[in-house]
């Protein structure tokens, strides 16, 4: 039996162009640094153009979130309306998606593309959002572009020089109109905020800020970016106010997972025989290890094609928690119970088998662990109650389906029997939990869920399984007057818990510093936000990211550029 964790853990949780044929992409020789800031400049635009080239090699995951906004006297702008969309990538015929979501599943209506977003009609095209990662695919350079150095400035641990770029033909629509931030080493492009050119009443282009990461020595690839626009009029009366995010990962899908498994291969190590006893198994236990094989299977599956997250820590926090809800409600199941998250940003849970799986959009959002364990113990209510996984699963032409049939194919969803069922069992297990007394802050999140569903119901809307579990008997458990603690977050703004490793698509738990008093404006439950990450770079080693610098930047004076070959 395994034993209570001697602490309860406290969650860190925190328009279609075609691209240009590039004939070198090999990096130019770090010895070969530039000394004026023309060679600069050059040396950007070279490296903007080789990443053009690069990225026709790669076919990350998309995935795009909008939240309409309308105005709220006290909240100042909250959701009115969503949508979601998630494709994978096609950058060998310019700037496309092949849509994953764009599907009927089980009588189901699935999420589909970005249009329709409004009931007149309005749409938003899912590539014009992808568009955002590059700042011009047709011509940027010094013939159409001014360059304005501006200063020496710093992103997480990366010091970058800042331009602001405006297009020497003001009439050329389409033309990218902002400021870039350059790394100061190789002199890539790592973040550019602004609009393309034209942006305004007889245009849709809109504001955007887009951010790239160091996922390989000498290579930046875009992974987010933020886009938001107010008082946008369209038509008579019409008025567009949104925020949208876009993220991108997947970059070396099956490649990380081949390398790893030929370093173990290569690596030789005495054979152990695991097995347990000499004899065949009985009829039980060969069910059970037939049940385990299609998890293994299943689980297999969505992580080869991006949708689930390798092995890590954010499932090892996520088991803690299930092993103290097993332990003080003496639950011993066999095979163990394990955990895993979904790479999504929608708000869904389920389980495969003896297997739970939370996507990262809900860890994100919840804003402790005793609203982490509710979650789970619903989850693990399914196990302990018996609701298996569909066994056909286990034969592995089951598992072998397109990418884009994934939604159709798979689907974990359970009865409104199973749910009710599995909803009573979690109110017994908490109730015997080390989170018993903090169940009013679980009630609070499914509170303001309920309150949000209505604006938000593409982010609630599960792909592979149910929405989150609507567990009635936790809302009453809610404190008599939750204003009586303004401070109290029911529910986070998206991303603030998780970050994933675009080209790994490895989690970490996100360790953020506390932000002292938070106005009510700040709360921001289940909202869209911007990106602000942390970048770091890979060392001279090429195997980790190490700080870029100990010391601040040297001032520069106003209209003085700096010396590039000085640190």
């Amino acid at each position: 039996m395994r034993t209570l964790s001697k602490y309860i853990l406290v969650l860190l949780l925190g328009a279609c162009a075609c691209l240009p044929a590039v004939a070198n992409s090999t990096p130019i020789p770090a010895a070969d640094q530039p000394r004026t800031m023309d060679q600069v400049i050059d040396r950007v635009v070279a490296n903007e153009q080789r990443l053009y080239g690069q990225i026709r090699n790669y076919s990350p995951l998309v995935e795009t979130y909008i939240q309409n906004l309308k105005p709220d006297k006290d909240l100042g702008q909250v959701p009115a309306g969503d949508k979601y969309f998630l494709g994978r990538a096609n950058f060998s015929k310019g700037v496309s998606l092949v849509p994953l979501n764009d599907v009927s599943s089980k009588g189901r209506k699935m999420v589909g593309s970005i249009g329709n977003f409004f009931s007149f009609a309005m749409q938003f095209l899912p590539d014009g959002f992808l568009q955002m990662i590059f700042i011009d695919t047709n011509g940027f350079d010094k013939q159409h572009y001014k360059f304005d150095y501006v200063r020496r400035e710093f992103l997480g641990e990366v010091r970058c020089l800042v331009f602001d770029v405006t297009p020497t033909d003001k009439n050329n629509h389409g033309r990218f109109l902002g400021r870039i931030w350059v790394e100061d080493q190789d002199y890539h492009i790592v973040r550019f905020n602004g609009a393309y050119s034209g942006n305004g009443h007889s245009s849709w282009y809109f504001h955007f800020d887009s951010w790239r990461t160091n996922v390989q020595p000498g290579l930046w690839m875009p992974t987010f970016v933020y886009s938001e626009e107010k008082d946008l009029h369209y038509a008579i009366s019409k008025k567009l106010d949104f925020k949208a995010q876009t993220r991108l990962w997947g970059y070396n899908l099956g490649s990380a997972a081949k390398e790893e498994e030929l370093s173990k291969i290569l690596v030789e190590t005495p054979v152990q025989d695991d097995t347990k006893t000499a004899n065949d198994l009985s009829p039980i236990q060969a069910q059970r290890s037939w049940d385990r094989q299609a998890e293994d299977n299943i689980t297999d599956r969505l992580e080869r094609i991006g949708l689930m997250a390798p092995k890590g820590e954010v499932d090892k926090v996520l088991e803690t928690v299930v092993n103290n809800l097993e332990v003080t409600n003496n639950i011993d199941v066999d095979p163990e119970v394990r955990c895993r998250v979904l790479l999504t940003s929608t708000l869904e849970s389920f389980t495969v088998g003896h297997t739970i799986v939370l996507s990262r959009g809900l860890v994100d959002v919840l804003p402790d662990e005793a609203s982490l364990a509710s979650m789970l113990a619903h989850e693990l209510s399914h196990v302990v109650l018996g609701h298996r996984v569909d066994s056909q699963y286990a034969f592995f032409d089951q598992i072998l389906v397109d990418d884009k049939d994934t939604f159709r194919h798979f689907g974990f969803s359970r009865t409104p029997e199973e749910e009710a069922a599995a909803n009573a069992k979690a109110v017994q297990i908490l109730n015997n939990s080390p989170y018993k007394n903090q169940l009013g802050n679980a009630g609070l999140f499914l509170q303001a869920l309920d309150s949000r569903q209505k604006e938000i119901p593409n982010l609630i809307s599960g792909h592979l399984g149910n929405r989150v579990p609507q567990i009635n008997d936790l809302k009453s458990m809610t404190p008599a007057d939750p204003k009586a603690n303004p401070q109290k977050i029911a529910a986070l703004p998206l991303g603030g818990r998780v970050k994933i490793d675009p080209w790994t698509d490895k989690l970490e738990l996100m360790k953020s510093k506390p932000v002292g008093a938070v106005a009510e404006r700040e709360k921001m439950p289940f909202e869209v936000t911007p990106f602000m990450p942390y970048l770091t770079r890979f060392g001279g080693d090429g195997t980790k990211p190490v700080a870029a610098s100990a010391t601040a930047p040297q001032d520069v004076k106003p209209g003085q550029p700096p010396d590039p070959t000085k640190p």
